[in-house]
């Protein structure tokens, strides 16, 4: 069983089977019976818990408050912003009727005829528009704004081509709506919680992340800037793994929601909305995992330290739980999950595989003959290493020991990036690079035609225009008319 735990197919094998694989195998989720969703299990939870409570802890630190508001969304809604409605029609899920009732033939339920909607419902794709609808109840005068919301939800985009947690019908996620009395205060917002994402994917998530600002095709449909941050993954290609949109008064416009401000001049609001995702599960899993299973930081682990006892009877049982259960005290007081796995309908060599499946960051095993000498195995789970640690100073050198792998994992992959980070003058070499998994700096002349053609002819995209970096002018590697500055492209997820 143990060795059937960590039977992967190897990342440069299939890197694609190997991350569908070890989402199931570390038992962070599955296919549900509903195509394109999935049901996310307690351990991928937990993870989701931790990004989702850190967060939360962030964005209240910068003065926001959480909401709710509802799921489904009167069609005409979607209708008062031309952009916004373009851009999701395709992936909208439309609500028709609101009763069934049994089959006259005992076919089982059918749709009622007569229950039909008067106004179709739409299942969000995201939230603008019902939270602008309304805020035009809640804004009259410039000493009602800021609003600074954040909606923790559910969200569905129907999705044809789906992978857990990277790309689903239905995904949880955050959604901050804000609105303000000045465009700058606006744009400020936007910027600044784009680097609240940024500081928790580097911080907690050891992700080095690229800010920057997206381009008109990569921009959110309805916003007039898109801010992003760009990570990438093992296999060279990028991830967007947060953006933040200044709206302008694009929203406030569709939805009539206007102030007096302090002249006692109406004026239509500024705002911003931006969102991180489950997607960030994906992100975590192919940032750090390995050919053996799932690596976690530990900052986001469920479990910081698993502790194997192995015995041969229940008095060895006993003695080995009495010598570590001070230990275990101590750790939990500095914050620590302990798991003591003292099940016994599983072989110690199980639980090893089980929790280097699952990414662990440390794991003791804990034998007899290791309370005779005073010491145990200590396995860090980012490298594999095995050293023998004395019980004496073991919770300070544990506690060390998971900064070090915390910071690490970071090391590594941002020395990851920066290995496969390239500057391209010619699009012929663009073209061959692209392919083999490398962020491309590259001239581009501005234009979304030079853009498109680039997607259509390699499917890469300008992952973003980067705020910092290389701002030299030149040529367009396409074109051969001036460019600004360097973008960045990749293939992305």
């Amino acid at each position: 069983m143990a060795k059937e735990l960590k039977n992967f197919t190897k990342r440069a094998d299939n890197y694609s089977q190997w991350y569908n694989e070890l989402v199931v195998k570390a038992d962070l989720a599955e296919q549900s019976a509903v195509r394109g969703c999935m049901v996310i299990k307690p351990y991928g939870y937990a993870i989701w818990e931790k990004m989702q409570r850190q967060l939360d802890d962030m964005f209240k630190a910068t003065g926001h408050q959480n909401a709710y508001f509802p799921l489904l969304i009167p069609k005409s809604f979607l209708s008062r912003e031309a952009d916004h409605v373009e851009g999701f029609a395709k992936e909208c899920a439309v609500v028709t009727h609101y009763r069934l009732k049994n089959d006259e033939n005992g076919g089982g339920v059918v749709v009622d005829p007569a229950a039909k909607l008067e106004e179709e419902l739409i299942i969000r794709p995201t939230s603008e528009t019902i939270i602008w609808n309304t805020y035009k109840n809640w804004i009259h005068s410039y000493r009602d704004l800021p609003i600074l919301i954040n909606q923790w939800a559910n969200v569905f985009r129907w999705e044809m081509r789906t992978r857990m947690f990277l790309r689903t019908a239905e995904f949880l996620w955050q959604e901050g709506h804000t609105a303000h009395a000045t465009r700058e205060e606006a744009e400020a917002e936007a910027v600044k919680m784009l680097n609240v994402y940024a500081e928790f994917a580097e911080g907690h998530m050891a992700m080095p992340v690229v800010k920057g600002v997206k381009s008109a095709n990569e921009r959110f449909a309805g916003a007039v800037e898109t801010y992003t941050i760009e990570a990438m993954m093992q296999d060279g290609k990028a991830l967007q793994s947060g953006t933040s949109h200044f709206l302008g008064q694009n929203f406030a416009k569709a939805f009539d929601v206007k102030f007096i401000n302090a002249n006692n001049e109406p004026e239509y609001v500024w705002a911003t909305s931006w969102g991180v995702s489950t997607r960030l599960m994906g992100a975590l899993i192919m940032t750090h995992s390995d050919d053996n299973g799932l690596v976690l930081p530990p900052r986001l682990a469920p479990i910081h330290v698993a502790i194997v006892p192995i015995y041969k009877e229940k008095a060895q049982l006993d003695a080995i739980a009495e010598r570590m259960q001070p230990i275990i005290d101590e750790l939990r007081k500095r914050g620590l999950t302990v798991k003591f796995d003292d099940a016994d309908n599983r072989r110690p060599g199980f639980k090893f595989a089980d929790y280097e499946v699952k990414g662990v960051p440390v794991r003791l095993a804990v034998g007899a003959r290791d309370l005779e000498k005073g010491a145990c195995e200590l396995v860090r789970r980012d490298t594999l290493e095995k050293e023998e640690i004395a019980f004496e100073g073991i919770v300070d050198e544990i506690m060390r020991i998971l900064d070090d792998i915390q910071k690490s994992l970071y090391d590594r992959a941002l020395q990851r990036r920066k290995e496969r980070t390239i500057t391209v003058d010619s699009y012929d070499e663009f073209k061959e690079k692209i392919t083999q998994g490398y962020f491309i700096l590259a001239h581009w002349d501005g234009t979304s035609e030079t853009e498109t053609r680039i997607k259509e002819e390699t499917k890469a995209t300008i992952r973003c225009i980067p705020f910092e970096g290389d701002t030299t002018p030149g040529v367009c590697m396409v074109t051969g008319k001036p460019s600004p500055r360097r973008v960045l492209f990749a293939i992305s997820y």
